[in-house]
């Protein structure tokens, strides 16, 4: 058994998520069964798992066996460089990082590292830091990364509503038309049988809204400025694919002339880029960030101006 001070950082957060966070190893099912049998417990007293943690709680942790951490995969230093110099903002509850394409957020799925584990690795001194939203691998741009839990909570609180408001470019095949502002089309995640994830429009899939505006016109493609009003997987890929206007580059929500489109330009990426965030948090003045597209992108665009 082992007592624990809730310290200022952690105040507000519920318990369950407190707990799944510091018994890293632990099942998640052995931890909210311990909350229900009231084996955890806060001033002596039982609790349940959504009560909201108090600066200078003490918190009672039984006895549970936790596997002992692994060692941290070792950085390229290629990407700590990388990530270095991409620091966009940096304040005592925040980073904003204009991630490069090619990085995962986070490792799984076969990656041993990310960006988040490459910041920890960085900032040591850094004792909380989790990331605010998600970036696909291949999207370059903006991605913000919490400095302490207060911060995090209450840019999700912002994200669940219109607090937050994103803005990514994307270079599309075809003349994208003008009169088409909006795409409002239901998105379902979808696992094919290689066991790569895919996401699909169907009826039966969540509510999903993108906002898009021509930014500058070519012969077969359009940059166009998409705005994401709900925050789903893969949105503004599948619903620049669902209006006929696959983005160049996106090896998954493609079609044969859109391949052979980018392949003649030379493109060897995905064509999006998270390009700006304006936010606000609590007694701080409003935030405007913008993340210029990469060289890369921008010779694309210079070579389609020619």
């Amino acid at each position: 058994m082992r007592q624990q001070q809730i310290e200022a950082d952690s105040a507000g957060q519920r318990l369950d998520n407190y707990l799944l966070k510091i018994l890293k190893g632990v099942p998640k099912t052995r931890i909210y069964r311990g909350l229900r049998k009231g084996e955890f417990r806060i001033n002596k007293g039982r609790v349940k798992a959504d009560y909201r943690l108090v600066e200078g709680d003490i918190l009672r942790i039984p006895p549970l066996h936790q596997p002992a951490p692994s060692a941290a995969p070792m950085i390229p230093g290629f990407w700590a460089a990388q990530i270095a110099q991409r620091i966009v903002h940096e304040d005592p509850g925040l980073l904003v990082i204009n991630k490069p394409s090619g990085l995962a957020v986070h490792g799984g799925s076969g990656l041993n590292y990310g960006l988040i584990e490459c910041l920890r690795q960085l900032r040591p001194e850094d004792r909380f830091l989790e990331l605010v939203h998600r970036l696909d691998r291949d999207t370059s741009g903006l991605i913000m990364v919490a400095r302490k839990p207060a911060v995090l909570r209450e840019l999700h609180r912002q994200l669940r509503g219109e607090g937050v408001d994103k803005r990514y470019l994307a270079l599309v095949a075809g003349r994208w038309p003008k009169e088409r502002r909006i795409v409002e089309a239901p998105l379902q995640k979808n696992i094919v049988q290689s066991g790569e994830r895919m996401v699909k429009v169907d009826r039966e899939g969540k509510s999903a809204v993108t906002g898009f505006s021509i930014v500058e016109q070519f012969a077969d493609a359009t940059l166009v400025e998409a705005r994401p009003i709900t925050g789903r997987t893969h949105q503004i890929r599948v619903h620049a694919q669902f209006a006929g206007h696959p983005i160049l580059g996106d090896s998954k929500y493609s079609d044969d002339q859109a391949e052979t489109l980018a392949r003649s330009i030379g493109l060897k990426r995905l064509f999006l880029h998270a390009r700006s965030l304006r936010f606000s948090l609590p007694e701080q003045p409003p935030l405007q960030l913008e993340a210029a597209l990469d060289d890369d992108l921008e010779f694309i665009l210079k070579n389609l101006r020619k």
